[in-house]
């Protein structure tokens, strides 16, 4: 709890709910290692935005990052902002927001075994922190820039010109959470309509 605390500024709350969480979907009380979480079907779960879903029979989800995915996620965000459109945070880095992740979550989740109701609430949950901690504002606006995302998401470390600005809040990552619930329903909607 107070690494979560220490690194990503996140509240007592969120921390204390992110733990307990854990220990329960582990059904575990004490010894647990980060090896622990990629056991599939209790915290990892298929339809991840970077990693490959977990082959029939195999006890742990695949730790690999797939740059193709990477790189899929990235062009859910010029396509849903456009490179002349969206908000820029420094050299023109496109912002990724709530919509982005939206629409990359149908888009994994058609292309993945159908996640449980629990399942599929942690996906969002789990990039609705990362909204919220590695939140920049430009204007109005505000998200990930592409640049924090793959350093953060495609190699696995906190971007170098990064450093948290705020406490994120229980609360604040439930109205993520409803925000990209919110921007998959549209998703769905527009690619029903191009369908017709």
């Amino acid at each position: 709890m107070r690494g979560l605390k220490a690194c990503y500024n996140l509240s007592t709350p969120l921390a204390l709910f992110l733990a307990l969480g854990g220990f329960v979907l582990l059904r575990r009380i004490r010894n647990l290692d980060l090896h622990d979480f990629g056991e599939h079907g209790r915290v990892e779960h298929d339809a991840s935005l970077v990693h490959h879903d977990t082959a029939k029979g195999e006890k742990y989800g695949s730790i690999q990052i797939d740059q193709d995915l990477v790189d899929l996620l990235i062009a859910d965000a010029i396509t849903v902002h456009g490179e002349g459109d969206s908000p820029v945070f420094g050299e023109n880095r496109i912002l990724i927001d709530a919509k982005v992740i939206g629409r990359a979550r149908v888009r994994r989740e058609k292309e993945s075994p159908r996640l449980d109701a629990i399942h599929a609430e942690i996906a969002r949950g789990e990039m609705a922190i990362v909204l919220g901690v590695l939140d920049a504002r430009v204007d109005n606006n505000s998200g990930i820039p592409i640049d924090w995302l793959r350093e953060w998401i495609g190699h696995e470390r906190l971007p170098k010109d990064w450093k948290p600005t705020h406490v994120e809040g229980f609360f604040d990552v439930v109205k993520r959470l409803d925000d990209i619930r919110e921007a998959m329903k549209v998703q769905r909607k527009a690619e029903v309509r191009a369908k017709l």
